[in-house]
């Protein structure tokens, strides 16, 4: 009873259950975690030779050198990712970015090279939303103001939508289930069910379906 009590009034523990929930999820995409002897091409830098690390969201490559350069890649900013092996000595990954660059990768062993391949491959094909960096992230300094609460749809919405309008507050993509791209909380218009927001999403692309976006004062 305490623990549903301290569930409903508590939105964040909510949010945090989830996420650790969700995150135990990547264990069962990361084959593996570290592989040494790895180097790292990359356009107008020097070749890195050192270690590679891949945690649930990030791509690291820390050099062995004494100034210990470092890459952090989001796997969602990977956008595909191509292999070529070289028998049992290894082979050799290139993952082209949303950024444009083109990243190579040359790994030894063929068990570490299939395994570094197949990790890659699954975390960038993640398109969960609550999946996602920002929903993780932990800052290394100290927070001043909690942003989950600084945007408050109810409160924000409340001066666009008025008594005996045509637009309502629509919970329909809580989870973002519906369309990734829109928010968990939408005004949409009043004539229109939560149902049959769902069937129109169905047949539009990416899921969008009818949200007001702005709204003129006065009109």
């Amino acid at each position: 009873v305490v623990g549903e009590v301290c569930l409903q009034s508590s939105p964040s523990l909510i949010l945090y259950i989830t996420l650790y929930i969700k995150k135990m999820e990547f264990a069962e995409l990361i084959r593996i975690s570290r592989c040494d002897r790895v180097m790292l091409h990359r356009p107008h830098h020097p070749v890195l030779d050192g270690t590679l690390c891949i945690t649930g969201h990030h791509l690291i490559a820390s050099a062995r050198a004494e100034e210990h350069e470092e890459l952090w890649l989001l796997h969602s900013n990977i956008d595909a990712v191509e292999r070529r092996q070289q028998g049992m000595t290894g082979g050799t990954l290139w993952l082209k970015c949303k950024d444009l660059r083109i990243l190579q990768l040359d790994v030894i062993g063929a068990d570490q090279f299939a395994k570094v391949a197949d990790t890659l491959e699954d975390l960038t094909r993640v398109e969960e939303p609550l999946l996602q960096y920002p929903f993780f992230y932990r800052a290394m300094y100290t927070v001043l103001e909690d942003g989950w609460t600084t945007f408050m749809p109810e409160s924000e919405f409340s001066r666009l939508v008025q008594p005996g309008d045509d637009w309502r507050i629509s919970y329909v993509n809580k989870d973002y289930k519906v369309c990734p791209s829109y928010p968990s909380a939408v005004v949409v218009p009043k004539n229109i069910e939560d149902n049959d927001l769902i069937a129109i999403a169905n047949f539009r692309q990416a899921g969008r379906f009818p949200v007001l976006a702005y709204r003129h004062e006065g009109s």
